[in-house]
């Protein structure tokens, strides 16, 4: 069985530290950077050959050098003969560009999704697709994470009277509204913080006793920002899905250990 090494690119180094952690195994050695014309740069610091190679990259911040840096590192693993190079992007990007909306409108998310296959990827680990139906415009297996688990471990440790509670989906009014009907407190709970343009303003001037979110994006900066945003680590999530390939196993049991200890690494 091949060794596994993992690798992040520079938009989420944090988490790709986190899962290295919990699979009790060391960072890949990379370097990336950009010439002075604005081109990525990728360097693997070390050897690939034979070896079981993840590729840790969220679609944030300069989403689109993100991708081309993910693009360069999964082709650079590829051509130094890893063996199997699964590119982990928590935050996919482009997926809510997933359908023809209006003439002539391109599926920019399928776009990505080919040139993720063509740049060399294996396999695609992820989680939350805007839509299910993106990981059918791969040809190469796509397992789609729940950050469910990971939400009502959060609900249940801080939410002191969460049995009298209830969960709804409203539009951007609705937190008023909830309040103006009675409610006492409301959170507001999603997977992906994107936080773009007036979003940290707005969240400082709303009536929610907290936005919490998870990690698949940083977001110190934002809390820095935004004391009501609450951060959930998901590290667990994929670093089990990732042991979960590796050993060939049904991930139908990948969910959010109650621990803070390491995984088990007999994937190792």
């Amino acid at each position: 069985m091949p060794n596994i090494k993992v690798f992040s690119g520079s938009s989420h180094v944090d988490l790709a530290q986190k899962i290295c952690d919990r699979l009790g195994i060391e960072q890949g050695k990379v370097v990336t950077k950009k010439f002075s014309n604005g081109e990525c740069s990728v360097e693997i610091g070390e050897s690939v050959r034979g070896e079981d190679v993840y590729i840790v990259q969220s679609g944030c911040d300069e989403v689109n050098d993100m991708l081309m840096e993910l693009l360069i590192m999964i082709n650079a693993c590829k051509i130094a003969s890893a063996c199997r190079v699964t590119a982990l992007i928590p935050c996919f990007p482009y997926a809510r560009q997933d359908k023809k909306d209006k003439s002539r409108a391109p599926i920019s998310a399928k776009l990505v999704a080919n040139m993720l296959s063509v740049a060399g990827a294996d396999h695609i680990i992820t989680m939350d697709l805007h839509a299910s139906q993106i990981q059918g415009f791969f040809d190469i297996p796509v397992d789609n994470l729940y950050a469910e688990p990971a939400v009502i471990k959060w609900i249940k440790e801080n939410i002191q009277d969460w049995r009298n509670s209830c969960i709804v989906s409203p539009d951007a009014g609705g937190a008023k509204r909830l309040i103006e009907a009675g409610a006492s407190k409301v959170y507001a709970i999603c997977t992906h913080g994107i936080f773009s343009g007036p979003a940290i303003t707005r969240i400082n001037e709303s009536v929610f006793e907290a936005v919490v979110v998870t990690n698949t994006i940083p977001q110190e900066e934002r809390q820095k920002q935004a004391p009501k945003i609450q951060c959930i680590d998901i590290s667990i999530i994929l670093a089990e899905a990732s042991c979960t390939i590796i050993t060939e196993e049904a991930q139908h049991h990948v969910v959010v250990i109650e621990k803070t200890s390491p995984v088990n690494t007999s994937c190792k």
